[in-house]
């Protein structure tokens, strides 16, 4: 048996061992322990037993009354007290003397009756008490018990040890020690604990086909090294935020069933310098103590970002992460079972020497769902859903273009809630569409009121973007148009669902969408002959889009194949610079200001054309408030001008 095959087979007896990890166990050094909390009640009854003991061991004195001096020596003189006890402040006196009971034999019913007065410098008191034939003695001070001896010297040191570990449990953070914030904040999840496996993921079908050879690979490691092949050590999951990234992560651990490591990259920077490499070393090390394992860093771009010179703002504690995390990628062996899962929506700022084979050796990409993608994703999410017989998922799937896995969890429940808000015990179609109306347009505010010459403007706006669409051959068909105000600044809205996915526009097709944001501000000027800043937005979103076209795309009649880029610098990205002249900046502006004016008067034109048409439909928008795509055609067929 060589030393590989010697190391696999240790290896898989370390699988078997630690899948018998339970939840909720730490394990360390000494094996696996359990974590207990300190509270402030244990050490509340701790010391009431202290005081209840040392109140029943304290000797009790006979009921003293207090008197005055004269009294006192009159007490004596009256043969009244017998025995006097000299104190260091005060005189005690008693009824009966020690001597008189050892003659009686008995003492008297009720106990000795005591007498206390403060201690005044009489030289003739002493003489009174021989003429009288009364015993008196002196005692010292009495002596603590041993309870209040410890309770005086422990009090201050427990409320000490009380209050420095509330300071900097909040500093450490995660419930750890008083000096643990060198070590690393991520949780050991056991088999199944994350609840996740490859079948509670839709959309992404090629990413998890990549991860599948992961799992594959923890599971039956054999196939692999018996041909001399090598599992990659990292994977990077690269795609814009809610597609899935996470999700993914704790699917691959779910199938697997193997412990999991979780961390932030911002867990691993902290105020303290140094704490962020010394994490990086801690977490590796518990992750080798515990192979086969997974290590998952989410946002690794917090501590990945390209090395540069520190300069002002420099971070050197995040580039020392980042050092201690590069060596310790590459000081363990693939075959140790240690898979480094790392995701990030922003790869291009991360540093090229993390990203080369050998330490993340593949890259895999999570992007939006495609029209399939975002149906199997509602399925998932509608499961547990009562679904109305209306319900057409395929619908809600065309409706939602563009959004992400999270954005069709979030309409779901929405949904639902919906349902419940308006009694109904199945969610419906329409609950669906008004979800997809909020996460798109915003919360519906139906108590913003509109004075009457506002909202005739807003109609004829809308129904200027939803008529330009319509004349506009190419552009994506109206669904619906609404005057009801709705998140923090739309007034009104026109949605317009695509009828397939498309992932590339051609330069009539941005022209089509340009013309259509113009609609709106157009339709107002030829109603009313002025303007207003209810199109700042869509202006807004014209100009930028004409800018790209010339910058980016190459769509300019000088530059008609060139690209104009614009790079970040200075402190934090502010302050970019441009890599071309301030002559080609100003052609750059007119380009764009005559584009922009060139297609508004061409769709000016041709709503003042089917200006008929403009006052039908907002005539009737104005009546309803909504109006539904099929109505919107069926208005726009009978009054538009060929």
């Amino acid at each position: 048996m060589n030393n590989e095959q010697k190391n696999d087979k240790d290896w898989k007896e370390s699988l078997k061992k630690r899948m018998n990890i339970e939840p909720g166990i730490h394990t360390g050094d000494k094996g696996p322990q359990k974590k207990y909390t300190f509270s402030f009640w244990y050490f509340f009854i701790i010391l009431m037993a202290f005081l209840a003991i040392n109140s029943f061991m304290v000797s009790r004195q006979p009921n003293i009354v207090q008197i005055d001096y004269n009294q006192f020596k009159q007490l004596v003189e009256n043969r009244t007290i017998k025995r006097v006890n000299i104190e260091t402040e005060r005189y005690v006196g008693y009824s009966f003397s020690l001597g008189q009971i050892a003659t009686d034999g008995i003492i008297p019913e009720g106990g000795a009756q005591a007498f206390a007065t403060y201690k005044v410098e009489d030289p003739s008191f002493v003489p009174l008490l021989d003429e009288m034939n009364v015993e008196y003695f002196a005692t010292p001070p009495p002596k603590p018990s041993i309870f209040s001896s410890i309770l005086s010297y422990l009090l201050p040191f427990v409320f000490i040890v009380i209050l420095w570990r509330i300071i900097f449990s909040r500093m450490g953070g995660g419930g750890q020690g008083v000096l643990s914030f060198t070590q690393n904040k991520a949780k050991i999840v056991a088999e199944g604990d994350t609840g996740i496996r490859f079948a509670d993921v839709a959309g992404v079908d090629e990413s998890k086909y990549e991860l599948e050879e992961v799992v594959d690979f923890l599971k039956n490691p054999d196939k692999y090294t018996e041909i001399g092949g090598k599992i990659p050590k990292g994977v990077l999951l690269v795609g814009p935020p809610g597609t899935g990234k996470t999700l993914l992560a704790k699917a691959v651990a779910g199938e697997a069933q193997v412990p999991f490591f979780r961390m932030s990259g911002a867990d691993f920077v902290e105020m303290f310098v140094g704490v962020g490499a010394a994490r990086v070393r801690d977490l590796f090390r518990q992750a080798r103590e515990n192979s086969p394992c997974i290590i998952f860093i989410d946002e690794i771009d917090a501590i990945g970002r390209a090395r540069v010179g520190a300069g002002i703002g420099g971070n050197d504690e995040r580039e020392q992460t980042l050092n201690q995390l590069l060596v310790e990628m590459d000081g363990f062996d693939s075959r140790t079972g240690v898979i480094i899962l790392a995701a990030t929506n922003r790869p291009e700022i991360l540093d090229q020497a993390l990203l080369r084979p050998g330490r993340f050796d593949r890259q895999v990409l999570v992007d939006k769902p495609d029209l399939k993608g975002r149906y199997e994703i509602l399925k998932i999410h509608t499961r547990k859903i009562t679904l109305g017989d209306d319900v057409d998922l395929n619908k809600i799937a065309q409706a939602s273009a563009g959004l992400a896995g999270a954005d069709l969890a979030n309409i779901a429940n929405e949904a639902a809630l919906m349902a419940v808000r308006g009694g109904r015990k199945a969610v419906s179609q329409a609950d669906f569409e008004e979800a997809i109306e909020k996460s798109v347009a915003g919360l519906e505010r139906k108590s913003r009121i509109l004075n009457p010459k506002e909202r005739e403007r807003v109609a004829y706006h809308e129904t200027g973007h939803a008529l330009t669409a319509y004349l506009t051959e190419g552009a994506e068909p109206v669904s619906k148009i609404s005057i009801i105000p709705r998140g923090f600044g739309a007034l009104g809205y026109t949605l317009q669902y695509p009828t397939e996915d498309r992932f590339l526009l051609s330069e009539s097709e941005l022209i089509i969408n340009i013309d259509t944001l113009l609609g709106g501000r157009a339709a107002e000027e030829v109603v009313f002959g002025d303007i207003s800043t209810g199109a700042g937005n869509d202006i807004s979103r014209a100009s930028d889009l004409v800018r790209r076209m010339i910058t980016e795309f190459g769509m300019s009649d000088r530059f008609r194949n060139i690209t104009l880029p614009t790079t970040q610098s200075g402190i934090a990205g502010v302050g970019g610079s441009r890599d071309y002249s301030e002559k080609t900046q100003e052609y750059i502006d007119n380009e764009t200001a005559r584009i922009v004016n060139e297609r508004y008067e061409i769709v000016k034109a041709n709503l003042e054309k089917n200006k008929e048409a403009l006052l039908t439909i907002t005539s009737e928008l104005l009546e309803d408030e909504v109006l539904s795509g099929d109505r919107f055609e069926e208005l726009a067929k009978s009054k538009v001008i060929g």
